[in-house]
């Protein structure tokens, strides 16, 4: 038998997902794999049920069906300050992760060279790497994970393709300030770079921090891929619909690319969704109180507890130091907490380029008294102290 693809043997499966399948094992709360247990507004639910009765049930148009694709618009043109043209700046696609494959694939060549922020989402060095493209990586800072400009320069002078920016940042909660975006836009533009953004906790920022989308600042729209999904924004982490916003001489490239690899995502839910894309501005404010509370909650009691943590800007994301419990490896931590305290997290070692093992993840995007119970089971994670 011939040799398979050689393009994976340096990635294993995706680490998220294989800590919320132990979760299951070990009857564990699952705080690992980041979607909520509660459900999405009623007002999409509701349209969803005329959807089943009445459709659409076919194909819809490749990149977007054109009612989605304008409510969409709308949206978005408000929320980043700028209009958007539905017709020609908008690929809509099976999630922000198609999203992100597509805009890689999209600007991306074989050899070519990709910046990507240290912590980072487990898909991006393996975007790059499907792509044939090499990632650069520059490291962010804790507490508050901010790059140094000189190291963000050298991977610029390498001449890279196009830089993976996530804002706010998934695993540490970062919000990347108008200052640092606009250091990174003074390259991209000096460098001759492509910026793909990951955006999918833009209404998730806790207050004072603020959002800015990097494709609203000066001259940065021709060269930016603003990639999103309404998973989180909705609570509809299964239905996969996310989008692609950018110039029309991209979207017409990144539309080629989506149309062969998903055809295009299900018409009933981009049906379904529109209702919740004209929500009023008070959706998203009481989304984000929504949230404040349970990340108030969460990190309160871990405080109480004596558990050393981050503290988030945006997203729902929370990473804890392990240092003290004696563990070298921080999957067999994560394994031991899931067996024996009944608490599913994600290894830090996931997510970082640098050898960093003494970090976990977990998420507080569940109801009240999940969050309660999982602080309950925390209480004994003395018991893994080696």
């Amino acid at each position: 038998m011939q040799e398979l693809s050689k393009r994976t043997k340096s990635f294993t499966d995706s680490i998220i997902r294989r800590m919320t399948r132990v979760s299951l094992d070990y009857g564990a709360i699952n705080l690992s794999q980041g979607f909520p247990d509660f459900e999405p507004p009623k007002e999409i639910l509701d349209r969803l049920k005329e959807a089943a009765d009445t459709g659409p049930h076919q194909y819809s148009i490749t990149w977007g069906a054109p009612n989605f694709r304008e409510a969409l618009a709308k949206k978005q043109s408000h929320f980043m300050g700028m209009d958007i043209d539905p017709e020609t700046e908008i690929v809509t696609t099976c999630g922000s992760t198609e999203a992100m494959m597509t805009a890689m694939m999209t600007v991306a060549n074989p050899g070519d060279k990709v910046i990507i922020f240290s912590p980072f989402y487990e898909n991006y060095g393996a975007d790059t790497i499907l792509c044939d493209a090499l990632p650069i990586y520059v490291p962010l800072y804790p507490p508050e994970f901010n790059f140094k400009i000189e190291e963000l320069e050298a991977a610029f002078k390498q001449s890279p393709k196009a830089l993976v920016l996530c804002n706010p940042s998934n695993p540490c909660g970062k919000v990347f300030s108008e200052d640092e975006l606009k250091i990174i836009a003074k390259f991209a533009k000096k460098y001759d770079t492509y910026i793909i953004t990951d955006e999918v906790y833009e209404h998730i920022v806790y207050k004072p921090f603020k959002h800015t989308y990097i494709a609203s600042l000066p001259g940065m729209f021709e060269r930016t891929l603003s990639c999103s999904s309404l998973s989180k924004t909705y609570s509809i982490t299964g239905w996969r619909l996310g989008y692609i916003i950018a110039s029309k001489e991209i979207i017409e490239v990144a539309r080629k690319v989506h149309d062969f690899l998903t055809v295009g995502a299900a018409a009933p839910l981009q049906e379904a969704v529109i209702a919740g894309l004209k929500f009023p501005d008070s959706y998203y404010e009481e989304l984000l109180d929504t949230y404040t509370k349970k990340k108030d909650l969460f990190l309160n009691g871990l405080k109480e507890l004596g558990i050393a943590h981050t503290t988030p800007q945006a997203a729902y994301y929370v990473l804890l130091d392990i240092s003290e419990y004696g563990y070298s490896d921080d999957l067999e931590f994560c394994m031991d907490l899931a067996k024996k305290v009944g608490v599913g997290a994600v290894p830090g070692s996931s997510f970082f380029n640098e050898p960093v093992n003494h970090l976990i993840r977990l998420h507080f995007a569940k109801k009240d008294d999940t969050l309660k119970e999982a602080l309950e089971r925390l209480a004994d994670m003395h018991i893994l102290r080696r």
